[in-house]
């Protein structure tokens, strides 16, 4: 019988007929999980594992927790299992989460707009001291981390912590996460606007509201009104930056679909221009069209970067105006760039109410609780009652007099924080790394502080502005290809052909002043004790092929691969 379509050849394999259930986007009507991180979400809020962490799991232990909060939903109150210590980094993709967690926590304070009282540092330093052996590192997201965790004591960090109106509400997780902003805000004599009121805003609107507690992935956003560009605005997922409308003065232009990781994109220009009382309006659509038309079938896709990229910069502001605001925004212009390269506010600055701020370096943003605690009371006895955390892992003292900055600075000086750093110690960034991360492959935080060690030694006379991010897996927290020399941990052999801890060289990332990606010569990976040779070699060649007032980025795009080598 010959085969016809209604009655096929029975020989024929058959096919499986699946239905597509496209990107699993609310808006088009995909409510089903399509796996398992969807699948808890649905099931439980993330924000109610407070109260059973609270009531059973503190009281129980760890082998209480069960592991859908384990390794989810605590993560919406800052929380995130540690790696167990003397696992190393080629077991990091090969084990099971059980195998990789220890029975201890890391701890995300969330500080937005970097804003803190002295009294607050000396709370988080107290924490630090008394619950987490010391640690507290200081994020490039203006965050600090504490670690080594018990669950038993976190109620009691809670209560301290919101007792002086900080918290970790939404500090990791599918979440809105921390906001960004400029840690010299209301103070910088030079700025455009001051987006304060706008960061407290939405802070007050959408932080633990549950209309905004199951987003598809983490939702990254910055406001700052800094002719600085200080908040990394282009890798963010909705950015705000302060810019001069000709005809309604000072207020934000609006850019979406920034993030970095393993599939980096810079974000786009909606060409809106948004007065600060506005902002918050802008800030709730855009993280709404998240929500709604994220796309949840694949955590790999779960970014609102990808869909920015397929949608475009019109289509998702003709949502946003249609669909979530119900009106049109005011067309606006581009901001100008920043007059220098450095954006992290180190040094002494007058403020525009005549007194001063001091920004200082730690190293790589490793500090501990007894130094925060000398910081509060550093800037305390200069007069200030406020200091600020940076997007660089920097921190500043603000509202100083003049006749006590001198007296600061060698107090800071005193206690290994810089405010006239070498190139080398303001410009070096690391994650985490293998130290506490499940995720890291290498070292990073004490690979750092000795590059930077070797670098002062071997290049005592290099002043150019140079960033070097460190990164101990390939997931960019220490945003690696946005830097001058980006490195990103990976295991490598060596000349004994032994696997050993190294990176892979990025060169000539920038955001700012011309942003990009930096570029990746082929099979050009270092091991961790070559790395001071090579960057040494590399800068060096720079110094001598530069033309004049060149910057080490637009050298690297296009030096030779063997200058690069």
């Amino acid at each position: 019988m010959a085969a016809t379509p209604q009655n096929p050849d029975a020989s024929a394999p058959r096919r499986k007929v699946s239905r597509h259930r496209g990107e699993g986007q609310w808006a088009a009507g995909h409510f089903t999980p399509l796996n398992g991180n969807e699948q808890f979400k649905k099931d439980d809020d993330g924000l109610n594992v407070r109260t059973r962490i609270e009531t059973i799991y503190s009281k129980g232990g760890f082998d209480s927790i069960d592991p859908n909060d384990l390794r989810g939903r605590m993560r919406w109150w800052g929380l995130y299992t540690q790696r167990k210590p003397g696992i190393d980094g080629g077991k990091t993709a090969i084990l099971e989460p059980e195998e990789l967690d220890d029975e201890y926590f890391m701890l995300r304070v969330r500080i937005d707009g970097g804003a803190l009282t002295t009294r607050q540092l000396r709370v988080i330093g107290e924490i630090s001291q008394e619950f987490a052996r010391g640690t507290a590192d200081i994020t490039d997201r203006q965050n600090v981390q504490y670690h080594w965790i018990r669950i038993e004591d976190v109620p009691e960090i809670w209560e301290r912590l919101e007792g002086v109106g900080l918290s970790t509400t939404e500090a990791c997780g599918d979440t809105p996460r921390v906001v960004l902003g400029s840690p010299v805000a209301g103070i910088a004599a030079d700025e455009i606007i001051d987006g304060t009121p706008a960061i407290e805003e939405i802070h007050r609107r959408i932080v633990g509201n549950k209309a905004f507690s199951n987003l598809p992935r983490k939702f990254k956003s910055a406001v700052s009104g800094s002719p600085l560009l200080d908040v990394v605005h282009e890798i963010n997922d909705v950015a705000f930056v302060g810019v001069h409308h000709p005809e309604h003065g000072p207020g934000f232009d609006v850019w979406v679909g920034g993030g970095l990781s393993t599939n980096p994109k810079l974000g786009v220009r909606l060409g809106a221009w948004v007065p600060v009382d506005e902002v918050p309006d802008v800030y709730e659509g855009v993280i709404s069209i998240f929500r709604d038309y994220g796309y949840r079938r694949l955590r790999t896709r779960a970014r609102l970067k990808f869909l920015v990229a397929d949608w475009g910069a019109e289509k998702f502001r003709q949502v946003l105006e249609d669909e979530y605001l119900k009106r049109k925004l005011t067309d606006g212009p581009a901001p100008d760039h920043p007059a220098q390269q450095w954006r992290d506010h180190i040094g002494v600055h007058r403020q525009k109410d005549g007194r001063f701020y001091v920004g200082f370096a730690p190293r790589v943003g490793r500090v501990d609780g007894a130094t925060l605690t000398k910081i509060a009371d550093l800037a305390e006895a200069h007069g200030s009652g406020r200091v600020r955390t940076t997007v660089e892992q920097k921190m500043i003292v603000l509202d100083v007099a003049q006749d006590q900055v001198e007296s600061l600075v060698e107090g800071l000086e005193a206690l290994d924080l810089t405010a006239r750093p070498s190139t080398f110690r303001r410009g070096t960034m690391a994650c985490t790394g293998i130290e506490f991360c499940k995720l890291a492959i290498v070292e990073t935080k004490q690979r750092g502080s000795t590059l930077i060690d070797e670098l002062e030694r071997r290049l005592p006379d290099f002043d150019e502005p140079i960033t070097i991010n460190l990164n101990g897996c390939p997931n960019a927290c220490a945003r690696i290809q946005v830097a001058d020399i980006g490195l990103k941990g990976q295991l490598v052999l060596n000349d004994q052909g032994e696997q050993v801890e190294g990176y892979q060289v990025h060169l000539g990332g920038a955001l700012g002043l011309e942003a990009g990606f930096g570029r990746k010569v082929r099979g050009l990976k270092v091991t961790s004790q070559e790395l001071p040779d090579y960057v040494e070699r590399v800068l060096k060649r720079f110094q001598a092929e530069r033309e004049d007032g060149e910057r080490f980025a637009t050298w690297a795009a296009r030096a030779s691969e063997e200058a690069l080598s």
